[in-house]
């Protein structure tokens, strides 16, 4: 579970920032929309509105960003990009950090990053604002040296001091993250460090609009008799005239046939290089399709749906023939049965993508009323009809604007005390919170003259 978020010189993203999904106190409304965790309670649902390039989808990518140097154990090569440009802020320092739950444990992971350098690492237990933080690690790096801090109850013991040195000397380096090295020590001591790379690795999953899921879902349909009944329930209730969601399963030899024989052969070497992992690739219709070993067999799967004729008669369609809606809610299936099996929490940009208003909005406003939901969604959306306080609480709704630096800032709606039967999206688009676009008078820009036809 994400409890808060903090962000410094990265994107658009300037002065430090926080984004946090804990309940305003004065708000007794919707108590169905928090959850009951370590003590705490938490929001299950957060949403970010702004113009276009307010920084909204920064805020994701910073996430993003930390998630994956977090799982990936190193910096990518080049950092300079990711600075906030409007500062020359090259020389400062970047700075991410979130406090989250995982496995019942709450922890506060930050991270200091300068040029293509880890500075300054960090991960405690979380004492919730009411008890002091208890370190798990500290690591920092002076002049190409690292140096690495635990408890003085963990230094305590002689595997531990031992550990530390080789850790120091050897394995932890300067462009490298510390938390997943440690995490992967095989010691129950370390046993903090684990639950907190397992909550990146497993339970932060950011959906983006350029993102394909479809490729994953045809190996879980295929394998999980509980999943594909949920996803047909789910297909139906949305109405998009598809029966059915299948997956074709064939032996790879079959599936490409004596003309494609160059490609299968590149693909059954890397299924034998690495026989656990799953091989992407996308057909000439860009359709994506998976290899895998199964049952000692390379097979190649693929997703399709199946439409009803009006002769009754099922016949089978290629995702890219459906349209950019269907496929995109299709997406959007293992985060809909994944935040009802466990306590996973998505960030999803652009959740309104391709997909008809009152369709999202009837899903949005079925997951905050839910109350068999284990799990987040946190997104980015411009769909006003979503800001409706029967289905939001005035915490669970973000701004993101400008100012006049040109750096990014965030801030809730709860900061303007609304009353709870005040009409908010009437009030969001006369520009009553900010964070809408700058509308120029279009009679200004001369579209009359006709003098550029000439």
């Amino acid at each position: 579970m994400l409890i808060r978020f903090m962000l410094k010189n990265i994107y658009s993203f300037g002065e430090e920032k926080e984004f946090n999904m804990i309940p305003a106190p004065r708000f007794t409304r919707l108590k169905e929309h928090k959850y009951q965790k370590c003590g705490i309670e938490i929001l299950k649902m957060a949403s970010f509105y702004g113009a276009n390039g307010a920084g909204k989808s920064n805020l994701i990518r910073a996430l993003d960003f930390l998630r994956k140097i977090v799982v990936q154990g190193s910096l990518p090569s080049s950092m300079a990009i990711r600075r906030m440009k409007h500062f020359h802020s090259f020389k400062e320092s970047m700075f991410l950090a979130v406090e989250f739950i995982s496995n019942d444990t709450p922890y506060v992971y930050g991270i200091e990053i300068g040029e293509k350098a880890v500075l300054k690492e960090e991960l405690y237990i979380s004492g919730l604002g009411k008890e002091k933080d208890e370190l798990v690690f500290e690591r920092s790096t002076e002049s190409d040296k690292q140096n690495l801090k635990f408890s003085k109850e963990l230094l305590k013991n002689d595997k531990i001091r031992l550990l530390k040195d080789i850790l120091e000397k050897n394995l932890i380096k300067q462009n490298r993250t510390a938390l997943k090295i440690i995490s992967e020590l095989d010691d129950e001591l370390f046993i903090d460090a684990g639950n907190a790379f397992r909550w990146f690795n497993k339970k932060l999953m950011i959906i983006t609009p350029e993102i394909n899921l479809e490729g994953a879902l045809a190996d879980v349909l295929d394998t999980n008799d509980l999943f594909n009944e949920f996803v047909q329930q789910t297909l139906e209730s949305f109405g998009l005239g598809i029966k059915k969601l299948v997956t074709i399963k064939k032996p790879v030899e079959e599936f490409f046939g004596e003309d494609n024989k160059t490609d299968m052969e590149v693909l059954l070497n890397e299924v034998a290089k690495s026989p656990h992992a799953i091989k992407r690739f996308y057909t000439s219709e860009g359709d994506p399709v998976i290899v895998l070993e199964e049952n000692g067999e390379v097979v190649a799967k693929q997703l399709k749906t199946e439409h009803e004729n009006k002769e009754g008669e099922t016949i089978q369609f290629d995702l890219s023939e459906e349209s950019d809606g269907s496929r995109r809610l299709i997406d959007y299936l293992p985060f809909l049965i994944l935040t009802l099996a466990g306590d996973n929490t998505f960030i999803i940009d652009e959740i309104e993508r391709s997909i008809h208003p009152l369709l999202i909005k009837e899903i949005v406003e079925k997951f905050s009323t839910d109350n068999t939901t284990k799990g987040q969604i946190i997104f980015t959306t411009h769909e006003s009809n979503l800001l409706d306080q029967q289905i939001f609480r005035q915490d669970e709704i973000w701004f993101v604007e400008k100012d006049s630096s040109g750096s990014s800032d965030l801030y809730s709606l709860c900061e303007f005390k609304e009353h709870n039967t005040k009409d908010i999206r009437k009030g969001y688009l006369n520009g009553r919170y900010g964070s809408i676009p700058f509308l120029a008078n279009l009679k200004d820009l001369n579209w009359g003259n006709d003098d550029f036809r000439k």
